[in-house]
């Protein structure tokens, strides 16, 4: 016993219409799926922008973060620090900037950075990665 399908004579369209359905479909859903660098772009700009610039001098209301993965904390010249930050005594890495991201008070007690609402750690993880390549490094 064979289907209506099978025996139609319209199964060969049936089945191309099919095939190009999928077709359009499948780069619309890809093109919602930014890649991991705009992706990242995103989550900074996001989160960061408004306070903060990839730009070397580009301070704002908070300072360029150009280069900063390997930067010692508080050492810009042209941006005026809180003391905490300026006694911090470490050098920014990965692990650092994902930490203040998510919790600044416990990295460096009495920073000036403005609650904004925090990150999610993936976010973050997004953000360093971003850092470290908008910053050349």
């Amino acid at each position: 016993m064979h289907s209506r399908l099978q025996s139609s004579p319209y199964r060969w369209l049936h089945a191309f219409v099919c095939a190009g359905a999928l077709t359009l479909l499948a780069p619309a859903s890809l093109a919602q799926q930014p890649a991991s660098g705009e992706a990242a772009q995103q989550a900074f700009n996001n989160s960061c922008r408004t306070c903060h610039s990839v730009k070397e001098g580009d301070n704002r209301l908070g300072p360029n973060l150009n280069k900063i993965v390997g930067r010692k904390a508080g050492a810009l010249p042209d941006y005026n620090y809180s003391s905490s930050m300026k006694e911090a005594g470490f050098t920014w890495d990965q692990d650092k900037l994902t930490r203040f991201m998510l919790k600044p008070d416990e990295v460096v007690s009495g920073n000036k950075m403005q609650p904004y609402g925090g990150v999610s750690a993936e976010e973050a993880g997004k953000i360093v990665a971003y850092l470290q390549t908008a910053g050349g490094q």
